[in-house]
């Protein structure tokens, strides 16, 4: 092959999916010139599986990568067709945003922001190989012989390292959606040191919505609540979203699929890599969960300029005659014409117990992986990635600290410490479970806990900064307001219609708060915070509400920053620390980490191995 050098950068992009875009905009957008390198101009920004952005802990993780200054927040909120709060009748630390979103319209404006992005080039290619020299990255070689020279290098590939879809007999050495897979890059990722394995996810059917009927589905509209973006005022009108649809399996549908189970590809053996424990293909639901009678699946639109029909819960890989024969078992699908058969999809990742918890190689000094191939699942998930890693590359090449978030700062911290400390067997997914100090990692105050941090990396524009020091003005006049008193009589009257004990004289609104009547409905009788945005009200009344848990959990996490603030060096070597256990001293000698906090969370190490290297520690 003949080569030729393309220029000289400080930062080549491999991949162009969520978790690219994010670090090639958090590059650029820092001053550094950069190359996004991607297989297909087209796959830009592409959703492979659900037209949705946000959910149950992702809704966080996409308002923070907001307030650190990132992109998919503003991109969701263009694109999207419907907005729903989930996990209403729960606590506010566990409701999460969800949007469906045009999944064609926000390939468009992502690929749109980065063609007028300025230092960010953009060209369609494949990436061979990642040239390093000392230990260091020097540059990457695409398959057509360019050679990008660098100084850093963010590996995002998604699920395209050697991929193969699968559909029942059908096997095809392709990537999602039928583009081109990356078959170059795994032997150099093994050759530079890290540890690859095989992982499997999948995608249900698309349908032809004119096939689909809906008359007899419960309908799911949308709802007027805030959008992704802090830059943005309010979700569009309830009548201008689009609807979603409810329907179930059944028993034929279970009866089917059991029956046909050594055609099924995930049972016959075709099939031996790991898939995702918490978004499984309808087989593995169907005989994991043999008790269950039915289902529960969404009919979701794929955009607003088309009429194909997505299947949430009907992921499968079975044979193309059975899915169609699956889908008409369905409630409304009974006439369904399917215009892309679903697909499991396998495709090659890294273990991340090689990578620093800035997203860093341990290895090779300025090469950064983010998204899927750090076997993470989900948008969300790979969008968080990117940016940091992103902005991490942008940090070393500038000379600053790394960013590295703690548990208690942000999902993003808890996502990438699970990775890096305790690694994945699986696709991993991010849950509000994994948080322990979910209670005040809200979506509500995702600006309050990240956007100085944003700003201080330089990726928090003056305008992003501005809307932030509006919003925590408005939060400090709202928190005042809720000190002052109420009044008695329309107060006495309020607690009285919602069977509250009576009130003594001086009572404040968050007096009233704290007895469970809701701010919407205290501003309506006493006229207060009217200019007040929801979400700002939301995150006050939060606050109020649970003030002793949230003051509990900070005094937890102030304790756990101790332990963060206690550095392991780095050329320890723990295999001659006496008194350490034998699963110790191998979990620490590979996991090798920064601190002590991080220490106690590697499975297998117990707190009388951390008692140790206290003592270790305290007398080096």
């Amino acid at each position: 092959m003949h080569t030729f050098l393309e220029g000289q950068y400080d930062a080549v992009v491999i991949g162009a999916g969520h978790a690219g875009c994010e670090a090639a905009l958090a590059l650029a957008r820092t001053g550094m010139r950069t190359v996004m390198l991607t297989l297909n101009l087209d796959s830009i920004g592409f959703m492979p599986c659900n037209p949705s952005i946000g959910g149950t802990a992702k809704g966080h993780l996409v308002r923070e990568i907001d307030a650190l200054g990132g992109e998919m927040g503003l991109i969701a909120d263009l694109a999207a067709l419907q907005y729903r709060m989930l996990n209403q009748g729960k606590g506010a630390a566990v409701q999460s945003l969800r949007a469906q979103t045009d999944k064609n319209r926000y390939h468009t404006e992502m690929k749109r922001v980065l063609e007028h992005t300025e230092n960010l080039r953009i060209v369609q290619g494949e990436a061979a190989d990642i040239l390093t020299e000392d230990g260091h990255v020097t540059g990457v070689v695409a398959s057509y012989g360019g050679i990008f020279g660098c100084r850093a290098v963010v590996v995002a590939t998604g699920v395209y390292l050697n991929a193969r879809t699968i559909t029942g007999e059908t096997i095809a050495e392709a990537g999602p959606n039928g583009f081109s897979r990356a078959t170059l890059l795994t032997e150099c990722l093994l050759r530079l040191g890290y540890g690859v394995r095989r992982f499997k996810t999948g995608t249900p059917a698309r349908l032809d919505g004119r096939t689909v009927d809906v008359s007899s589905l419960a309908v799911q509209p949308g709802e007027a609540v805030f959008p992704f973006s802090f830059l943005n005022d309010g979700a569009p009108p309830v009548e201008r979203q689009q609807p979603c649809y409810l329907t179930y399996t059944n028993a034929q549908t279970h009866k089917l699929i059991l029956e046909n189970l050594d055609r099924a590809p995930l049972y016959n053996g075709t099939i031996s890599s790991t898939g995702p424990r918490y978004c499984p293909s309808i087989e593995t639901k169907v005989v994991r969960f043999a008790e269950k009678e039915r289902h529960q699946l969404f009919l979701e639109p794929e955009g607003a300029d088309t009429t194909e029909v997505y299947v949430q819960g009907l992921s499968t890989s079975l044979p193309h005659d059975l899915q169609k024969e699956m889908y008409r078992t369905v409630k409304g699908l009974e006439a369904c014409e399917i215009v892309r058969y679903a697909y499991a999809i396998e495709y090659d990742c890294i273990d991340t117990l090689d990578v620093l918890p800035t997203l860093e190689f341990k290895k090779v000094r300025g090469l950064y992986t983010a998204g899927q191939i750090n076997g993470t699942s989900g948008y969300e998930e790979a969008a968080a990635q990117g940016l940091m890693a992103g902005l991490n590359a942008s940090l070393q090449l500038r000379g600053m600290q790394p960013l590295v978030l703690r548990r208690d700062q942000a999902y993003i911290g808890v996502l990438i410490d699970d990775l890096v400390t305790k690694g994945t067997d699986e696709p991993y997914r991010m849950m509000t479970s994994r948080a322990e100090y979910r209670l005040f990692l809200r979506q509500d105050n995702a600006d309050e806990r990240l956007t100085e941090t944003g700003r201080a990396c330089g990726l928090v524009t003056d305008e992003r900064y501005a809307t932030f020091c509006e919003r925590r003005r408005l939060r400090r006049e709202t928190a005042a307001v809720l000190e002052e008193r109420a009044e008695q009589k329309a107060a006495s009257a309020l607690v009285q219609a919602h069977g509250q004990p009576p009130l003594a004289a001086g009572v404040t609104y968050a007096d009233l708060l704290r007895r469970g009547i809701p701010l919407n409905e205290l501003c309506e009788t006493f006229g207060i915070l009217q200019h007040v945005p929801a979400d700002v009200k939301l995150s006050c009344e939060t606050e109020v509400r649970y003030a002793g848990y949230l003051k509990r959990s900070r005094d937890e996490a102030e304790r756990a920053k101790k332990l963060e603030l206690s550095p392991l060096p780095a050329d320890i070597d723990y295999s001659a620390i006496a008194g350490l256990r034998l699963e110790a001293r191998e979990k620490l000698s590979r996991i090798r980490p920064l601190n002590l906090g991080q220490a106690q969370r590697i499975s297998g190490v117990s707190p009388a191995d951390i008692a140790v290297l206290m003592v270790y520690l305290s007398i080096k």
